[in-house]
């Protein structure tokens, strides 16, 4: 399967310019700093993904904010120095959040033509300031879609983006994924390629149970709930059972008959079939398990994904660097 290359191994910024603890210049110009992308660099990683929130490079009036672009300019600079490739990643747009602790319509943006003018300006402006920055950076169109039944919607305002972002940049990597919080099934979902820069994208926190583990933001999951890996599929499905399916449907697909490596070559197999047959690099954009689970159970979940990652060269971005509940920084997984 063709490879996205300069984006094999990668670590995600979140925290800092997006899903931020505080809105402030102090917050911004200490949470990631240049000792932090080398420290990246060192633990032999190849890029970063960044998400970035709307309301750090545009006001809620849509005019541009130069200083919240200064911070990815800041990125770019250190990941040129220690030999890093970056993937600007839009996390949230005016209008749409996919945060379960946001209460908002999250089908409008996909039907209303002003929120979607205003989603393709902020496109034009960061293709304009890094388009021609093509051998080193990317671009991802859109964090994740909550809802599966936008999909059509949504292949339409993707392909609509990436015209207005060839205008600008025709010879950058666009990143996109599906639909139901960019779930790997949802590959099969999307257009064809729009051209041969097209990436498809995908998150895995695969079983849900076992990565969410004491997750504040899963509804109905308990502070104390504990589940380790592997163990048995079975344990699994009962268990997923507390919660709604469709947050939890992975672990009832019908190629599934245990956990492990083949969980996930299971759990990929569509996604995988589908970009070798439009000869697209495959990308998971996020992984990951929360720090309260087991350590030893996590790098045992880590060594499983990555070896099925590894097998079919598919890029990968870990959630988190530091803090999110899944900071990478202070572990003994390997990196």
């Amino acid at each position: 399967m063709r490879q996205f290359e300069g984006f094999l191994k990668g670590v995600n910024l979140g925290g800092w310019i997006s899903q931020f603890s505080e809105y402030s210049e102090e917050h911004f110009n200490t949470y990631i700093q240049e000792a932090d992308i080398k420290k990246i660099s060192e633990m032999g990683f190849d890029h970063v993904r960044v998400p970035v929130d709307y309301n750090v490079l545009e006001t809620e009036e849509g005019l541009v904010i130069e200083s919240g672009y200064q911070y990815l300019f800041n990125c770019l600079t250190w990941c040129k120095k220690y030999g890093l490739h970056m993937l600007i990643d839009v996390h949230e747009v005016y209008g749409y959040s996919f945060d379960p602790l946001k209460d908002m319509d999250r089908e409008k943006f996909f039907y209303d033509e002003a929120l979607q003018a205003r989603f393709f300006r902020l496109w034009e402006n960061i293709a304009n300031r890094f388009g021609h920055e093509s051998e080193a950076v990317a671009f991802e169109l859109l964090n994740e879609v909550v809802l599966k039944e936008v999909y059509e919607a949504w292949n339409k305002v993707a392909q609509r983006a990436i015209q207005h972002i060839r205008a600008i940049a025709p010879d950058s990597y666009i990143v996109y994924g599906g639909v139901n919080y960019n779930n790997v099934t949802s590959v099969a979902l999307l257009d064809a390629p729009y051209d041969d820069k097209i990436v498809y994208n995908f998150h895995c926190y695969d079983p849900l149970i076992f990565t969410h583990q004491k997750a504040y933001w899963v509804a109905g999951m308990p502070a104390d709930f504990e589940i380790s890996y592997p163990a048995p599929l079975e344990l699994y499905r009962k268990e997923s059972e507390k919660f709604p399916k469709e947050m939890m449907g992975a672990v009832y697909n019908e190629r599934l008959i245990s956990i492990g490596p083949q969980f996930f070559e299971a759990l990929f197999k569509e996604a995988i079939e589908v970009a070798e047959k439009y000869n697209v690099p495959l990308y998971c954009g996020e992984y990951g398990v929360i720090e309260t689970a087991p350590k030893e159970d996590t790098k045992r979940w880590l060594a499983d994904i990555h070896s099925v990652f590894d097998k079919y060269g598919i890029g990968r971005a870990i959630w988190n660097y530091k803090g999110k509940d899944f900071g990478i920084v202070d572990s003994d997984y390997g990196f």
